[in-house]
């Protein structure tokens, strides 16, 4: 793979999904950075609010109303580059949907709406960036997919489901790319649990509002991945410790993996009102605007695995210390009883090893409010 990528203040830069959460936190970021941007989401009303406030801060910034769902819409987005800026350097797969609900109790038009989305959105996108790239002088194709392209997590199955198929549609991708050594760089940036608006806008089967299970750690951090990638090229990147810890202990011991998540997860997905918006953005475009979504518990800021990662010298020293991490996530999350009852061995004491500490000395104090938008 020979591309060589450009700065991001040379860069133009697509971005799916981008009036909301993570995509609206990368466009933010990469105006910052001196990107001209192509943003694409289905609210025209949303994108011309986001467009006219990075364009106030000097940004170059062009707008696409388009489901990622329909080709014909990932096609005139490329085509929108080509016509404003000539091109485009980056493309960001990030538009995406959310289901919360035990899996017998959805529809499967509702489960083919989110598969026509984070999915088949994904392929879209990849396929029409890689083909410009291949036309031009390479670039970088990066693709969100999220901690659940490893551990699938109760509440929110299918949702679990079509990030598994990002990453296996991914992986398969990249490593055809590098076969006939096309210049193109393939992330797959994966997320743990992100305060963004997502919850509000999913479709919620349940009698509660849904919320994501901690560690939460805020959407800037993801976009600082997402642009990383996009000038230094990776083949993937976790963002949040807890996130890797999960995917590496389930690794390890699935079937533990699969006892906390049945046990504990569950009942971290839930608030204790009733639900707010139970229609969510499925169907049609979700509330945009906010970057930032109102998790009621402790917000990361930023993630000292994922800064560590990204950096080669540093990285070694950190996957040392991550079987020690697992264990000490482990140990502080349950209690010896609890353990024993699954027929659990409980492992020893375990040292420092990065965020994990961190997170258990605030589990045992009260919540701080979430960084709102």
């Amino acid at each position: 793979m020979s591309y060589q990528p450009k700065p991001l203040d040379q860069q133009i830069i697509v971005i799916t999904g981008a009036t909301s959460g993570i995509g609206l936190a990368t466009a933010r970021a990469a105006a910052r950075a001196g990107a001209r941007l192509v943003l694409a989401a289905r609210s025209e009303a949303d994108l011309q609010t986001v467009a006219q406030q990075l364009e106030a801060t000097g940004a170059h910034v062009a707008t696409v109303a388009a489901d990622v769902a329909q080709p014909a819409d990932v096609a005139h987005v490329a085509d929108t580059a080509r016509s404003h800026f000539g091109g485009f350097d980056t493309w960001v797969n990030n538009a995406g949907v959310g289901i919360f609900g035990r899996i017998e109790a959805g529809t499967m038009e509702d489960y083919r709406r989110l598969f026509d989305t984070n999915f088949w959105g994904l392929v879209n996108g990849s396929l029409e960036a890689v083909k410009h790239f291949k036309q031009h002088q390479g670039g970088a194709l990066i693709n969100l997919g999220s901690v659940v392209s490893d551990v699938a997590v109760p509440l929110q199955g299918v949702y679990s489901a079509s990030k598994h198929a990002v990453k296996g549609f991914t992986d398969a991708l990249r490593a055809e790319l590098e076969n006939e050594n096309a210049p193109v760089s393939v992330t797959l940036i994966k997320p743990a649990a992100i305060n963004t608006p997502f919850t509000q806008n999913a479709r919620n089967y349940l009698d509660r509002e849904p919320q994501l299970p901690p560690p939460v750690y805020a959407p800037e951090e993801v976009a600082y991945a997402i642009l990383h990638a996009a000038a230094h090229p990776m083949r993937d990147i976790y963002v949040g410790g807890g996130g890797k810890l999960m995917s590496s202990f389930n690794k390890l011991a699935p079937g533990v993996m699969d006892w906390i998540s049945a046990k504990a997860i569950v009942g971290q997905e839930t608030r204790d009102t009733p639900p707010r918006h139970p229609a969510g953005g499925l169907q049609q475009p979700g509330t945009g605007g906010h970057a930032h979504g109102d998790h009621p518990g402790h917000v990361m800021q930023t993630s000292f695995y994922t800064r560590t990662a990204v950096h080669p010298v540093l990285a070694g020293t950190l996957a040392a210390l991550g079987l020690a991490a697992a264990t000490a996530w482990l140990g502080g999350s349950f209690s010896r009883g609890r353990l024993k009852d699954a027929g659990v061995k409980e492992p020893g004491p375990a040292g420092p090893a990065g965020e994990v500490p961190k997170t258990a000395r605030k589990a045992a104090t009260p919540p701080k409010s979430a960084a709102r938008q």
